[in-house]
């Protein structure tokens, strides 16, 4: 596998660049079969190598001519890059390549969307563009100049000369290449404009494919809303006298924050009422804010190598965290990022595919944009903000961006300006970089004479590469609730920094109950003994939100467990304690919806494996069956009154609010669907004006085994827009019952919409697979063989995507024998393939190393 996958390359072995850019010109003249790129770069020794061999990335380049100082050269060409002998002196290096977008389907480099030329570039796309130092630590002006008959031709910066035929831009600040961006095609655009804070007058667009010009308004106010934002938290303006976002239906991300000319997935940018759900605005209002606060914290400070992937990413999901919770509701963000934090990283964390914040080495670097990088990574900066404070955080972030503005960085710089700013050591932090693995924080209590006594130990299981694991710093946030539910102890933050350690609190009138990690306030596994009883009481009292939520979880998972391992009854105290909260109607009715929501069966799943116990797909998902049934009966009246006085009346809005309504509500229908057999659903379904309460009511249906005619209607309906439909592909298999779900998703791979080219349905059907487990994981093996088909068949056209969908696989020694058998073979038929990318076979190599 290592031989099929190519090279490691190591953290240790840095090494500078042999040679840097002064400033780079690019003529593109398009073709969608022989596009011709001419590249003109201003090179100069770098003194602080040691290396000074003259080498350039280049992958699937045709090579026609190449020049220094004008004179014709013929370097040394191979499958990965050129050398030539140059001078040593700086010098002008000239080339012209021809390249194939219309080829192209790994959707990296230049290539075409229906018709668009567009690109994506990070992480290593650049090199099958034109022949360069394809590396984050070489920045450069860029100059473009895009020649075709496309109407709109968009590069990176500020616009310059352009005529019927061609079309020039410049980018005024330094770049890497990973941000580099073009665009060309019959697009139409959504404009506004922005003054910010000193008064400089920007020029915004969204282009987007004719006939999607209704879908743009929400985008553009959130773009509007996060450079706002950014002006007034971080002090960050934006430095262009433009900023272009471009929506493109076939993209291996989400979005891409190149340089003023942002390239988003279609589905990251398009709302409307009628075709998005609430949760679509709110990611698309994420993710606009995401891309555009990488302006600063990627853009303008970039990473010096691809090891430090986190410092813009993990930096930049935290900003756009904050973001959220501020435009929307605090306690319902944190939730909503530690459920996501749980279901993803934490099951990363625990398997094959665990590596450190920091990655220390990598085979393709395309396997590293994980949930570690990114959601732990933004853990970590909010441990960070709440060990330093507030102010402190703030200053730090003023001198990191005075400091290294226009530079490529290490997490090292980042620390750095922490420590400067605080006084504080933070080498033991550092940790959080360096270790793998999830810790688990065990908690013990004693009580004696006015005194609570808190007892912590932590430990972080071996991973892979990391047998042995050092003690790290862990802010630890703590309240205490005084038997009565008044709060006898505010939220204190306890600082631990040893495998052991003791705090206690005196002075007290009686025992209090112990409100433990507040605000999720360290991404670790707590482990303490309490009892349900305990959990009712937090459930009901505490004041932290989390906390709160966390208490019901944790009501609802131990009974679930129970029903599980033991055949046990649904628990009474669950359905008392989660009445009493449904019914207060002074909590957020977001919040509600989420303590409405059970543990995931993967949640359940995992549970089980880390208590010794191998869990059984099938068992899990009939007790969860089981409780939502039990919930649905006990909870009638109560739902029935949620569900009428949640109704939203008037214009659909997706703001926070009436998103909170809808949320609960349709939470309370999916639960009444099981009582009345959906015929409140289909009210729904035929009087619904918006797509979340259509999909909504459409889900409904689908659990309560009905539904049939609303399916058709919905495709007939939507069958024009491909983001509506990628919703109908997937919501079919994932409320499919367990038994059917491999022969749904075999039959949607035969309709004529599917097609594995266009990433977002390919991930809406496969990846909804995967995303039943006890469909996926039925013991006859379809659903891996079926997955495992269709990873063979996509990856010599999309390496990238292949890859990361391999992921479905990563928990296979957590199953029985029986299912670990047929998961291997599926993943030994995908490693045997000949030709496999670089980027599957690594991922394979890694999931069968477990």
């Amino acid at each position: 596998m290592k031989d099929m996958a190519g090279p490691t390359i190591y953290l240790s072995d840095y090494a500078p660049p042999a040679y840097l850019v002064d400033e780079v010109h690019l003529t593109f003249r398009l073709a969608p079969e022989a596009t011709r790129v001419l590249s003109r770069v201003r090179f100069r020794p770098n003194p602080e190598a040691t290396d000074k061999t003259f080498f350039l990335h280049g992958e699937q380049l045709t090579l026609i001519s190449a020049a220094i100082d004008g004179q014709p050269v013929t370097p040394e060409v191979s499958d990965t890059g050129l050398t030539c002998a140059v001078p040593d002196a700086p010098f002008t290096w000239e080339a012209e390549v021809e390249i194939a977008p219309a080829r192209n389907f790994a959707l990296e480099g230049l290539y075409m969307s229906n018709g668009m030329y567009c690109t994506q570039c990070e992480a290593e796309g650049f090199r099958k563009i034109t022949y360069y130092p394809d590396r984050p630590d070489v920045m450069a002006t860029f100059t473009v100049r895009i020649e075709g008959e496309e109407p709109v031709k968009l590069s990176n910066g500020n616009p310059g000369a352009s005529d019927e035929g061609f079309a020039e831009w410049h980018d005024p600040w330094p770049k890497p290449a990973y941000l580099f961006a073009l665009v060309a095609g019959d697009l139409v655009n959504h404009p506004d404009r922005f003054t910010t804070a000193s008064g400089k007058d920007v020029e915004l667009n969204i282009w987007v494919r004719p006939g999607d010009e209704s879908k743009c308004a929400f985008g553009m106010e959130a773009l509007k809303k996060s450079m706002t934002w950014d002006e007034e938290v971080y002090g960050r303006e934006y430095d262009l006298d433009i900023f272009n976002i471009v929506a493109v239906d076939d993209f291996n991300m989400g979005a891409m924050e190149n340089k003023g000319l942002n390239i988003f997935n279609s589905s990251c940018v398009l709302a409307s009422p009628e075709t998005s759900t609430d949760g679509n605005f709110e990611r698309i209002e994420a993710i606009i804010a995401h891309e555009y606060f990488h302006n600063w914290t990627g853009n303008r400070i970039t990473c010096r190598d691809w090891f430090q992937l986190c410092l813009k990413e993990g930096l930049t999901v935290y900003r756009d965290s904050q973001f959220t919770a501020d435009m929307r509701s605090a306690p319902v963000k944190r939730i909503s990022d530690v459920i996501t934090l749980r279901a993803r990283q934490f099951r990363e964390d625990n398997g094959p595919l665990a590596h450190n914040v920091r990655p220390e080495s990598f085979q393709e670097i395309n396997n590293f944009y994980t949930a570690t990088v990114y959601e732990k990574g933004a853990e970590v900066i909010g441990m960070l903000k709440e060990l330093v404070g507030d102010e402190a955080y703030d200053k730090a972030l003023d001198l990191y961006f005075t400091r290294h503005d226009g530079q490529a960085c290490t997490i090292e710089d980042w620390l750095t300006v922490f420590e400067e700013t605080t006084g504080r050591d933070l080498s033991q932090f550092k940790r959080w970089y360096s270790q793998a693995g999830t810790p688990r924080l065990k908690v013990r209590e004693a009580w004696e004479d006015g005194t609570y006594t808190l007892h912590f130990s932590q430990m972080t299981p071996p991973t892979p590469g990391q047998p042995e694991k050092l003690p790290q710093v862990l802010p630890i946030a703590v309240g205490l609730l005084g038997p009565n539910g008044d709060e006898v102890q505010e939220t204190t933050l306890l600082e631990m920094t040893e495998a052991e350690q003791s705090f206690t609190f005196p002075g007290l009138a009686a025992k209090p109950v112990p409100s433990i990690l507040r605000g999720f306030s360290a991404p670790v596994i707590l482990e303490r003994e309490t009892t349900n009883a305990e959990r009712a009481f937090l459930l009901a009292h505490d004041t932290d939100p989390f906390n709160k939520w966390e208490a019901g979880r944790m009501l609802a998972k131990d009974g679930l467990i129970r029903m599980i391992t033991d055949g046990a009854a649904p628990d009474a105290a669950y359905l008392g304690a989660l009445q009493a909260t449904l019914a207060d109607d002074s909590l957020d009715p977001a919040f509600r919806a989420l303590v409405l929501a059970l543990p995931s069966e993967e949640d359940l799943a995992q549970t089980l494996f880390d208590a010794g116990v191998t869990p059984d797909p099938e068992a899990i998902h009939t007790a969860r069956e089981r409780l939502l049934e039990a919930m649905a009966a006990e909870l009638e009246p109560l739902l029935t009154r949620l569900y009428h006085d949640h109704q939203v009346p008037g214009a659909y809005s997706p703001d926070a609010g009436p998103s909170a309504a809808r949320a609960l509500a349709n939470g309370a229908l999916a639960l009444l669907s099981r009582r009345d057999g959906g015929a409140l659903a289909a009210q729904q379904y035929a009087g619904a004006d918006n797509m979340t309460q259509q999909l909504a009511a459409l889900t409904c249906l689908l659990i309560a085994g009905k539904g049939t005619s609303e399916v058709q209607a919905f495709y007939d309906q939507w069958q024009a827009d491909r983001l509506v439909i990628d919703k109908w592909f997937a919501l079919q298999i994932a409320y499919a019952a367990p038994a059917k779900a491999a022969a749904v998703t075999e039959a949607l791979t035969q309709h004529p919409d599917f097609t594995m080219k266009n990433p977002n349905r390919f991930r809406a059907t496969l990846g909804a697979l995967a995303g039943n487990p006890a469909g996926f994981h039925a013991n006859d093996g379809a659903g891996y063989r079926l997955l495992a088909d269709w990873l063979i068949q996509l990856d010599p056209l999309n390496p990238q995507t292949t890859a990361r969908m391999c992921s479905a696989f990563e928990t296979w020694k957590r199953y029985d024998a029986d299912r670990q058998d047929l998961i291997r073979a599926e993943l030994e038929r995908i490693a045997a393939q000949p030709g496999l990318s670089r980027d599957t076979s690594e991922m394979v190599g890694r999931i069968l190393a477990a």
